[in-house]
């Protein structure tokens, strides 16, 4: 391995224990990553979104067996969610606009999270119907964008009172999961999967970094750590959206 090797798996590693600790997987992080190493650009989506489908793999096992799920919060959203990222993987848009708003949504969360740390006292049911537009607003967006869509609906869950943070997570990790694999189908019918050359060691690295920030996550960190890190994950992906 080369010392680019090292770096590039280093950070995968961090990023992989620190998304997969709130049940994420990392899409977003690996974009940026891969874009400061000089991938070409049609290679990034399909790179993140290969990485993000073992991770939350290993994520989605973890929470769902520690009894962090509500199948009412996942399957309404994800059945409109699929095949709409499908349709956002064949998307190509202009991202700077696009990247900013959704930057500063996911910033405005994080702050929040900042400010209330603690558990909701009150979980409320949310509508069907009003999941399943939100499950495929998340799904197209994903698809474009080229990540699985954790960042937007944990957030979301959490901020609505729907659900507490642990299984917002486990819910997020399943939803993750699902729509990588659509948006890479998408991609795949759009316009082919390119691969990045540094694919093989950030897998194994996502993997490494993934299967631990899963079991820390679902098992030992406290609700109040998992808002912190997730404050500080969707700081990352605003950030990466609004400067990359």
């Amino acid at each position: 391995m080369t010392g680019i090797d090292w770096i590039l798996g280093s950070a995968t590693t961090a990023i992989a224990f620190l998304y997969s600790s709130v049940g994420h997987a990392g899409a977003s992080g690996y974009i940026a990553l891969l874009a400061l190493h000089g991938t070409a650009a049609e290679e990034l989506r399909s790179s993140a979104l290969l990485l993000n489908i073992l991770v939350s793999l290993i994520t989605s096992v973890q929470f769902l067996r520690s009894g962090h799920w509500s199948a009412r919060l996942f399957f309404p959203s994800a059945l409109v969610s699929m095949p709409l990222a499908a349709i956002g993987g064949m998307i190509t848009l202009p991202a700077t606009l696009l990247h900013t708003l959704i930057g500063g949504v996911l910033v405005y969360s994080a702050v929040t999270f900042i400010i209330h740390p603690r558990e909701a006292e009150r979980i409320s049911q949310p509508r069907l119907p009003i999941l399943m537009v939100l499950g495929g607003v998340i799904g197209l967006l994903s698809g474009v964008i080229g990540v699985g869509g954790g960042i937007f609906l944990t957030p979301l869950l959490i901020s609505r009172r729907w659900s507490t943070t642990k299984t917002a997570a486990g819910v997020s990790s399943l939803f993750i999961l699902v729509n990588s694999l659509a948006g890479l189908a998408g991609a795949a019918y759009g316009g082919g999967i390119h691969r990045s050359a540094q694919l093989p060691v950030m897998a194994v690295s996502a993997l490494v970094g993934g299967g631990i920030g899963a079991t820390m996550g679902s098992g030992h960190f406290s609700v109040t750590t998992l808002k912190r890190i997730l404050a500080a994950v969707l700081m990352l992906a605003g950030g990466k959206l609004i400067l990359l």
